[in-house]
């Protein structure tokens, strides 16, 4: 407070305590802040040119003044009077515009601002508001789960610091929820800081859920109120795990339960659609009266094919409710007769016979030297290109991985056979004589002059194929020869002669063996032949049946055309005959 100590300063404080008396009749103004920013009051009165002095000043509940700033109109001068709760707080300007720092809800008052002349105070009334909002509403003490057709409590949603305070809503996926008797319970309540006179507010809620709340956000918002209207809020979504019981349960297999197949190990899997779902259940296997207990999965190994039937499960305590599943193992069968390695002799007879036992359609292949036969092999008197490695194989297309196969090495024996030719060169210079031999193992052949018993080195062979191959020299005998021809294998030793005649000696040349592919040439060409042969009769025949069938038709109509020629003939000889009478 100013210090001057005239008579008129005097009489000026007995007239402020007596202001009452002399406020001009401003209306009410208002000031608003937020929390912990700086409140700014004009003074919002006339500065008089006879001013002394400016004071500011709030008032108690109970009406009595408190003076809180100073300043002086000579001096420009401010004082500050000692109150804690503004102290270093107050700033005041020259034109008595008051400022308050950081602030807080006890600033909410009525304060004044007074200008004093010698004769006369003059005051004008401003009133102060303060807000502050709420923080973002935060939903705490989540339950850790809620269970169905029961009524727990889901949390707790809390805001703080509001001033003033303000209300809390709850929401389900976005929808208001509105307290209902048994099913939703919402308890409100709110709690002042005695130090900051700042709210919190919180919200409870007990619920009760069902199945369709599964995966549903839930959510809450807090309502405000500051100069600028009504404000909200909201808070994250929470989601909560909704707990059901087991209402059906299901049986599945691992693999596939249509790709088993006997030596697989096999997984059942029971599940509840439950939440949590069940840990453990009972397992019933085919042709056992007993349930097995177990946690989710039962693990069958090295399954046979008479495991196949059905499997089922249930729950421990509710063997009512139950799921069931067939498992078909599937299984093949092969078996080749004869199979391995088996030795022949040339033109024996061999049955092969190649059995499939299998759980379903199997297809059967044949392959001979690793190429694919059109159909299996039939053997009424085997022949040397019979020879090879037959493989049967078979499979279950559906069943990934299920074939079998067994082979046959089958081996054609036979003794050597001969057949010697010859052939003049056209010149006569000299003369070809070929031996074919036929036989299994190969046969060895050696040449030899008969009668000096030479050996013959100089020969050309062809390759081996089939059980066949010859042997072929080219000689110019200038005398009678007899050449033998010998073949041996482990079977036996064959021996064949031809008599050659000098070059100088013309004589009947014996016509080549033929061969394998010119064999098969010849027999095309036959087959050609006959075709052609029995195409030609069929088309003589039907030429024949239509010439009857025409001559038939036609055999009426020529009778009456014989018919009138004749009588044109026997009339003419008449004339004829008259004639020579005449004569």
């Amino acid at each position: 407070m100013a210090s001057e100590a005239t008579p008129s300063c005097r009489l000026v404080f007995c007239l402020l305590i007596s202001a009452a008396v002399l406020r001009p009749g401003l209306g009410w103004y208002t000031v608003n802040s937020a929390y912990g920013d700086t409140i700014i009051m004009p003074c919002r009165l006339d500065v008089p040119q006879n001013l002394m002095f400016g004071k500011w000043k709030y008032e108690k509940p109970d009406g009595s003044p408190v003076f809180i700033a100073f300043r002086s109109s000579t001096k420009k001068s401010v004082q500050y009077d000692d109150v804690p709760e503004y102290k270093d707080r107050l700033n005041l300007s020259e034109n008595y515009t008051l400022s308050i720092s950081n602030a807080k809800i006890s600033d909410e008052k009525r304060f004044v601002c007074m200008l004093v002349t010698e004769d006369n105070v003059f005051e004008a009334p401003t009133v102060v508001k303060v807000f502050k909002q709420p923080s973002q509403p935060e939903i705490v003490n989540k339950a850790p789960f809620l269970e169905t057709e029961q009524l727990k409590k889901l949390g707790d949603c809390i805001s703080k610091d509001s001033y003033p305070e303000g209300n809390i809503t709850w929401y389900r996926s976005g929808k208001v929820l509105q307290p209902l008797d048994g099913a939703v319970v919402i308890i409100f309540k709110k709690e002042m800081d005695p130090v900051t006179q700042l709210y919190t507010m919180t919200s409870s809620l007990e619920y009760k859920t069902s199945k369709a709340d599964i995966q549903m956000p839930f959510t809450c918002s807090v309502t405000y109120y500051e100069p600028s209207g009504q404000k909200i809020i909201q808070s994250e979504q929470a989601i909560f795990d909704i707990y059901y019981p087991t209402e059906q349960v299901t049986i599945q297999v691992l693999p596939p339960k249509n790709a088993i197949k006997e030596g697989d190990n096999i997984t059942l899997k029971c599940l509840g659609n439950g939440n949590p779902p069940p840990e453990e259940f009972m397992f019933y296997l085919p042709g056992q009266p007993e349930g097995i207990r177990s946690s989710n999965t039962y693990i069958l190994t090295d399954v046979r094919r008479n495991a196949t039937g059905d499997y089922k499960c249930s729950l421990i305590d509710k063997k009512s409710m139950m799921a069931s599943t067939t498992i078909t193992v599937h299984y093949l069968d092969l078996s080749l007769n004869p199979s391995g390695e088996v030795t022949m002799q040339i033109g024996d007879s061999l049955p092969v016979s190649c059995t499939i036992s299998a759980s379903r359609n199997a297809t059967v292949v044949w392959m001979k030297d690793n190429i694919r036969l059109r159909s299996s092999p039939s053997f009424s008197s085997l022949h040397y290109q019979d020879a090879g490695n037959y493989v049967c194989e078979t499979a279950l297309q559906e069943v990934e991985g299920l074939k079998k196969r067994e082979s046959l090495t089958l081996i054609v024996e036979g003794k050597p056979q001969i057949k010697m030719t010859k052939k003049t060169d056209p010149s006569g210079l000299s003369k070809t004589i070929i031996c074919h031999v036929e036989g299994f193992p190969k046969p060895a052949i050696q040449w030899t002059i008969t009668g000096s018993g030479n050996v013959i080195n100089q020969t050309e062979e062809s390759p081996y194929i089939n059980g066949r191959y010859y042997s072929k020299i080219i000689i110019s005998p200038e005398e009678n020869v007899t050449l033998t021809c010998t073949a041996e294998n482990q079977l036996e030793r064959t021996v064949n002669s031809l008599n050659i005649s000098a070059i100088s000696i013309p004589e009947h040349d014996e016509a080549d063996e033929i061969s394998d592919e010119n064999r098969e040439k010849v027999n095309d060409q036959a087959k050609l032949i006959v075709g052609i042969v029995v195409g030609l009769l069929l088309a003589a025949l039907v030429a024949g049946v239509v010439y009857w069938l025409y001559m038939k038709k036609s055999k009426t109509a020529s009778k009456h055309v014989n018919k009138d020629l004749g009588n044109m003939e026997e009339n003419k000889k008449l004339e004829e005959n008259n004639h020579k009478t005449e004569a």
